[in-house]
């Protein structure tokens, strides 16, 4: 009896933890709230969940730290090799827990499945993304069904960086690429999921110049970009707007990855690799056109890392940042 009445008293307190959190939807080139308000969020990636668990880093003090540097909104990123050698049941364990962590914080969730290729043609990056199409439907599946009705996760990133086209990864025509994501965003929306569903383009998610022509035939979607730093050269602004940012005339957009690394720091690589004039003319960028964005990793050894130890000591770009997002 004791047993029931807990399991009833938490379902309850999920119920108003629910309740705190208003739905997120899209209207025209906007995130909206219920009365219409638009919203731009300012947030931050977490690095795999498993990983942070294994180190026991998955708990309130993380999540009390990503408020403190002024989080809107977290986005997981659910590695498919994690996901198989876990299982499915702790996986979701470790997402319950942390979905509860950022609705205590007032923080919405993006949930992102964390593959780098070609799905079309199941050719990956390296072995921890290996995925496949079958394995991705009932990834979203799953998720859409135990998580649809709940408005912290407010987002469903169907695939993290599609690759570029006629690469070493094989071919893929966006004419594909956008039927394939309208497959998953089916899926998502008959299993009942409520959540927005996010669309990357090619070129490691940098691109959007193809779904700017040829939008994706769904509603309640919005569209991703992760223009680092040597994407392309200085000044970046008119190139931002030709490759990416024209898409916000359209529907709304979330740079979901974003970061820099000098490049005497640990981790240092191509693309990340800047100073805080790229922080700067990305953060105004966001600003003046009503952006979105989600800056990687709030980790210690993933780079570009925000933070150079388990103190959350900031790195240079979380420096940057930190400071962005609580001034």
């Amino acid at each position: 009896m004791k047993t029931a009445l807990t399991a009833i008293a938490l379902f309850l307190a999920s119920l108003s933890a629910f309740a705190q959190m208003e739905r997120i939807s899209v209207s025209g080139n906007q995130f909206v709230k219920p009365d219409g308000s638009s919203v731009v969020f300012r947030g931050y990636n977490t690095s795999d969940p498993a990983k942070l668990e294994e180190q026991g880093k998955w708990r309130a003090d993380y999540f009390d730290e990503l408020q403190s540097w002024g989080a809107q909104i977290v986005r997981f990123p659910v590695h498919p090799s994690r996901w198989e050698a876990l299982g499915k049941s702790k996986y979701l364990e470790l997402l319950d827990h942390g979905f509860r962590l950022a609705e205590e914080r007032s923080m919405y969730v993006i949930i992102d499945w964390h593959s780098i290729g070609n799905l079309l043609e199941e050719k990956f990056y390296k072995p921890s993304y290996n995925t496949s199409l079958d394995q991705t439907k009932e990834f979203w599946k799953i998720i859409s069904k135990r998580y649809g009705e709940n408005p912290t996760v407010a987002f469903y990133e169907l695939f993290n960086e599609p690759t570029a086209q006629n690469g070493q990864l094989g071919d893929a025509s966006w004419d594909d690429w956008k039927l394939l994501n309208e497959g998953l965003i089916d899926i998502i929306q008959n299993e009942g999921g409520l959540g927005i569903c996010l669309v990357a383009g090619f070129n490691w998610a940098y691109d959007l110049t193809a779904a700017y022509e040829a939008p994706i035939a769904r509603q309640n979607v919005a569209y991703v970009s992760h223009p680092y730093p040597q994407k392309r050269p200085k000044p970046w602004e008119s190139q931002w707007t030709a490759d990416w940012g024209k898409m916000k005339e359209k529907a709304p957009v979330i740079l979901t990855e974003i970061g820099f690394s000098g490049a005497e720091e640990k981790g240092a690589h191509i693309p990340v690799i800047s100073d805080e004039s790229y922080g700067k003319a990305i953060s105004e960028y966001c600003a003046a056109n009503d952006i979105s964005f989600v800056v990687w990793v709030f980790d210690a050894e993933w780079s570009p890392s925000l933070f150079t130890n388990w103190d959350y000591l900031p790195s240079r770009h979380g420096a940057f940042f930190k400071k962005e997002l609580t001034h």
